[in-house]
């Protein structure tokens, strides 16, 4: 294994670097690939294409007759792009993509063929789905499931295949899928925030909640990954001693990008321009071979769909520049792990944030409202929002090496929580012209510190404003955003119903005017949420504290984060606005405590692997080395070879102690692997998390601490400091 390792080393040195050719302007290549409006216009009917639009528009149905015209056009737009197969693209609640290719053949009998799509096949189709996770929905030998064409996220050629992208349902009708859900909570928060805007703007018709992801990830040699068992499996190393430099020198964040890497970022950017991903941000991160790509916001399903397709695109880019891309939230010890920052916001289609503050009284009152709801939607739902970060490879990053720690809170910066303090102390419920003019001055005259002083955020904050969006910090690398999109608005759209009722409530029968109980609202708002709002250290004890004497969860693993999906008050979230029902939350929150056990399972497995047949038996070869010595020793300087020898008997001592807690370990291991086994799901993620992963640490001491021990040339496995620092 050690010729494995230097075999790797010595290919990663000779690496060709991969030219990229930039002559052509990103624009000119933006969106080629995307079956958008200007293709559409050039492709379909006039009848078609406002159809397709009035769809994404109104949510209006495609009749049938309709959806063959399209499909006509898609398909052959998508062969004039060497498209010859195409797929239903959807997202399953395994976490990442699903597909199925079919081709744009047919036989029409007499050896003749013809290229056909067809109205059916683009509306829905049938794929097996009995194999993908379900959480107890449907019986293994019930195979339907239907996948439905989504034409508010567009089609895009990819490779030689036409993407359709699709939502993913059940026989019966439960979604099987992250996307659903999204869209159902992405209408509630457009009904709900366009409801409430209208206070302020008669003419906005519709509210979109808009998203901007930053995604963090590792670049390894490829050569190097496949000569680690445990990231080809895992998706992170196991063992491995911390390198003398790691980032302690802050010399990496933002450095010069290496030319390797900044040729698979070109790649990579090219590829996002053809299939409309808006990706305008790249540069080092903290960690060494860390760094991050971010896009331009765009409406928070469509970002979706391009995060999950830019997580495969990013793979299949690294294949050709020989590095393999890790998206785990912590592959390393000792050094920063990846999020996904979900930068959030509520747009109207007036062209207003309605997040940013205003310039006049008024707009600040609008800004005021949405801020403050979403404070209060946040505070009155924390542990959900907990929930929707939970996971096996996040509980290894929260909390450490500048992630946020498990227990959610909001920062808004001084500025603005010294506007909310004054507005708190307001005892009227009527605003005079006075206060309406400290209202201007306290918001207003602060634009430019509020912009500055949230511009330089809390990175301990979870859920932290940054200027004009909310920026929930806590989102793992690897998640789908999906997943805590729908949550966030879910929650959003809830209070501000909530909000509209009360303050209607207030101009009718208190015979308020609309400023005046919009204000009367928010002040106790203000006040009902103050304990979310956090402004210190994240990391400190004395956080913990007070978090606890505010009330607020500190759900620090990922089986006790889970348990809030089954809180009748989240429950009841979900059904009032129509986004899952109880069989749908119970069937996801089944698919996660499984899905943490097992990932625990594998790993533990995988660590007593490595550390039995790879480790021992390295230290022991190089423990015969130095028995070898020791019995040379004797036999040059007989009964006075002891004082000759004493380093080295100390060393076979201490290894063979290193080697006796590895076996120990691992077996007391396996014995809690075998009782966690025989519970159910969510006793089992409880074992494995209590009982089982302890034992990870103590094996990876006594491993780390042989490598350090044992001869380098012996040593089977690539180290943190040639993975880390091999360009």
């Amino acid at each position: 294994m050690a010729t494995l390792r230097f075999q790797a080393l010595k290919e990663t040195l000779n690496r060709p670097v991969v030219e990229i050719d930039e002559s052509i302007r990103r624009s000119e290549l933006f969106g080629k690939n995307v079956f958008n409006e200007a293709s559409m216009r050039q492709y379909l009917t006039k009848d078609s294409f406002k159809s397709v639009t009035d769809a994404i528009l109104t949510g209006s149905k495609i009749s049938r007759e309709v959806a063959d015209h399209i499909s006509t056009g898609m398909k052959e737009w998508a062969i004039s792009k060497g498209a010859t197969h195409y797929t239903h693209w959807f997202q399953p609640l395994t976490g990442g993509t699903a597909e199925k290719h079919d081709a744009f053949f047919e036989t029409i009998g007499d050896g003749l063929a013809i290229e056909k799509f067809g109205g059916g096949q683009l509306v829905q189709q049938e794929p097996d789905a009995s194999s993908f996770p379900n959480g107890g929905i449907r019986n293994t030998f019930e195979a339907r499931g239907y996948t439905a064409w989504d034409p508010t996220s567009p089609a895009f050629v990819f490779g030689t295949t036409l993407c359709i992208p699709t939502v993913f349902v059940s026989y019966t009708g439960e979604a099987l899928d992250n996307k659903t859900p999204l869209l159902r909570a992405l209408q509630a928060v457009d009904s709900a925030a366009t409801d409430v805007a209208k206070y302020f703007d008669k003419k906005v018709s519709k509210v979109n909640a808009t998203l901007g992801w930053e995604q963090e990830y590792f670049l390894i040699d490829s050569a190097l990954a496949a000569s680690r068992p445990d990231l080809s499996v895992a998706g992170r190393t196991l063992l491995g001693h911390a390198s003398a430099k790691g980032q302690q020198l802050d010399d990496h964040y933002f450095g010069s990008i290496p030319t390797r890497v900044l040729n698979y970022m070109r790649d990579l950017e090219t590829q996002c321009m053809l299939l409309g991903i808006p990706v305008k941000t790249r540069h080092n991160e903290v960690a060494p071979n860390q760094f991050e790509l971010a896009p331009i916001f765009e409406e928070a399903n469509l970002a979706v769909d391009h995060n999950s397709l830019i997580m495969d695109v990013m793979r299949k880019v690294a294949e050709r520049h020989k590095f393999v891309v890790l998206f785990h939230e912590k592959p390393f010890a000792g050094i920063n792990g990846s999020g996904k920052h979900n930068n959030w916001s509520l747009s109207t289609d007036t062209g207003v944030n309605l997040l940013s503050p205003g310039s006049t009284p008024m707009k600040n009152l609008q800004f005021l409202t949405f801020f403050v709801n979403t404070i209060k939607a946040v505070c009155d739902n924390e542990e959900l929002l907990r929930a929707t970060i939970a996971s096996a490879s996040n509980d290894h990053r929260l909390g450490a090496n500048e992630a946020p720690p498990a227990i959610i809170s909001a920062f808004i910066g001084s500025q603005l929580t010294a506007v909310l303090d004054e507005l708190e102390k307001v005892t009227d419920g009527k605003l005079s012209p006075q206060e309406k003019t400290d209202l201007k001055l306290n918001v207003v005259g602060k634009i430019p510190e509020i912009l500055l002083d949230n511009t330089d955020r809390n990175r301990t904050s979870p859920f932290a404003f940054t200027g004009n969006k909310f920026e929930f910090r806590a989102v793992g690398s690897t998640a789908n955003c999906a997943v805590p999109m729908t949550a966030l608005n879910a929650m959003v759209a809830k209070q501000l119903n909530e909000f509209k009722v009360e303050v209607d409530a207030l101009i009718k029968d208190k015979k308020m005017k609309k400023d005046d109980a919009i204000f009367n609202v928010l002040r106790e708002y203000i006040k009902q949420s103050k304990k979310i709002r956090f402004e210190g250290d994240g990391y400190g004890e004395a956080w913990e504290k007070e978090a606890k004497k505010r009330g607020l969860s500190n759900n620090k693993t990922t089986p006790e984060a889970l348990k809030a999906n089954l809180d009748k008050k989240f429950i009841k979230l979900y059904e009032d606005l129509n986004i899952m029902n109880k069989v749908e939350i119970e069937a996801r929150h089944e698919i996660q405590v499984e899905e943490y056990g097992m990932r625990i399972q594998i790993e533990g497995r995988l660590l007593g692997d490595i550390a039995r047949n790879h480790v021992i038996p390295t230290a022991i070869r190089y423990q015969n080395l130095l028995i070898e010595n020791v019995t040379g020793l004797k036999q040059i300087y007989g009964d006075d070879f002891k004082k000759h020898s004493e380093e080295q008997m100390n060393l076979i001592e201490v290894i063979s102690d290193h080697i006796k807690q590895i076996n120990k370990g691992i077996t007391e291991m396996i014995e809690e692997r075998k009782k966690a086994n025989k519970k159910d799901a969510e006793k089992r993620a409880e074992a494995y998390c209590n009982k089982v992963k302890p034992y990870f640490d103590v094996i990876r001491y006594h491993c780390d601490k042989l490598e350090l021990l044992v001869d380098d040339e012996l040593w089977p496995l690539t180290k943190y400091r040639e993975l880390l620092f091999t360009k």
